[in-house]
């Protein structure tokens, strides 16, 4: 896969647990992104967003951008990857520099970051994303450009995404393996908030739900930026199983009837729409059992009862309350299911809306729904540019290790000072 470089074109792949996507696209100077070719294949080898088969989620990969490649009509040699599973977390880490009232010039802010990005502690982990997120002057929060202004104190907020090693070092080792480079892994939460939260949103602030096939990431963003969070190890696949286990049918089945007779609400018609369907072991000449569309939405509702509660629960945990903890964006391929927007909207008692990407030009209807999201956002993430603390310490290091620190302390507290900025604004 060798071509002359171009700085125009940028391949993204997002590994997912049902499906590996590739997506070539070129940027060009002053101009929106454009769609140049797309791939897809059935993703055998992954479970709940971590690597369990080398062998096949390589094979996969090679085909999927095989397929872009021939669509697009080029050869291509490097790759942004998005990384879905589950174990992300967040933490913050606050500094603060003494200025004696001088005017903040851009290395003030410069070494504070460098010097929030060296308290980070990991504890283990890796350090995928440092993003600084809201700053303090003289104790006024919610500050998002202090450039140019005076001040005795200045203390910046920096958000860090982690992950565990293992599971970053398989799928880097799985792409390369796949005679990809690798140009940078990016959190699926970061990139999908690029594609489908709007810029009004992520100021106001808004939860982003990602309802994966093994994995629902809940984040927060707030003054622009990603300000919180969590990974529940739950997904639409979860739904499928419970289907598959509840009726007795394959695998297969059970997805294509959720997919094309499921819902998350229910109707007066439910109880007399009936589904055929074909048990895993059919006896030869037994009559071909039905099931009731209430029985199917029953199944459904009970398993995502199950997730909405963990989804609330982390996002009360998160400190998403108040005036601006109303707003959820549903996306990922489990947001297709029918009326899943209306439900959590019940469950959770907020305002909740289906995520699907901005549109790009070129790119296919079947890839512009909510299950490609994270794959149109890396695309946008790679073309803007990675606004991380870690390029500006070192251009080269895709991640880094230090030492020190305490996991969780800070995010929520983060998100009560965003809060308490926004009502002494309104």
């Amino acid at each position: 896969m060798a071509q002359g470089k171009n700085e125009e074109i940028i391949t993204v792949l997002d590994i997912g647990t049902s499906k590996i996507c590739a997506m070539i696209v070129r940027n060009p100077d002053g101009g929106d992104l454009q769609v140049l070719g797309t791939g897809q294949r059935e993703s055998k080898g992954v479970q709940r967003g971590y690597i369990a088969d080398m062998e096949e989620t390589e094979s996969a990969i090679r085909a999927a951008v095989e397929q872009a490649e021939r669509i697009a009509g080029m050869n291509i040699e490097r790759a942004w990857v998005g990384f879905s599973a589950g174990g992300l977390k967040s933490k913050v880490e606050t500094m603060d520099a003494d200025l004696g009232g001088h005017r903040i010039e851009a290395a003030h802010i410069r070494d504070l970051h460098l010097a929030g990005l060296r308290a980070i502690d990991p504890e283990g982990m890796e350090l995928l994303h440092a993003h600084p997120t809201l700053y303090t002057i003289d104790g006024l929060g919610g500050v998002k450009n202090p450039l140019g202004l005076h001040a005795d104190q200045l203390a910046v907020d920096i958000h860090a995404v982690l992950t565990e090693r293992s599971p970053l070092r398989n799928l880097d080792h799985c792409v390369r393996s796949a005679y990809l480079g690798v140009d940078g892994i990016v959190a699926s939460p970061v990139a999908t908030g690029h594609a489908c939260l709007t810029a009004e949103e992520r100021e106001l602030g808004v939860a982003l739900v990602e309802l994966g096939a093994g994995v629902t990431n809940v984040s927060l963003f707030a003054g622009g930026m990603l300000v919180g969070l969590t990974s529940i190890p739950f997904g639409a696949s979860d739904i499928t199983d419970a289907i598959a286990t509840e009726f007795g049918m394959r695998r297969a089945q059970a997805e294509r009837i959720k997919c094309f007779h499921g819902s998350a609400t229910t109707s007066p018609r439910d109880n007399h729409d009936m589904i055929d369907i074909a048990p895993a072991m059919a006896e030869e000449g037994a009559d071909q059992p039905r099931i009731s569309r209430a029985q199917l939405i029953t199944v459904i509702r009970d398993r995502l009862d199950y997730l909405m509660g963990e989804v609330g629960t982390a996002l009360d945990a998160m400190g998403f309350t108040g005036p601006v903890g109303r707003q959820v964006v549903l996306t990922g391929g489990g947001a297709e299911l029918k009326g899943v927007a209306d439900y959590a909207q019940g469950a959770l008692g907020r305002t909740v809306r289906t995520g699907r990407p901005a549109p790009l030009p070129g790119l296919p209807e079947a890839h512009s729904g909510p299950a490609f999201a994270t794959l149109c956002g890396l695309a946008r993430f790679s073309a803007e540019g990675p606004a991380d603390l870690r390029v500006m310490q070192s251009q080269a290091q895709l991640v880094i290790q230090s030492e020190g620190g305490s996991m969780w302390s800070g995010w929520a507290e983060l998100w009560r000072r965003f809060v308490a900025a926004f009502r002494s604004e309104y």
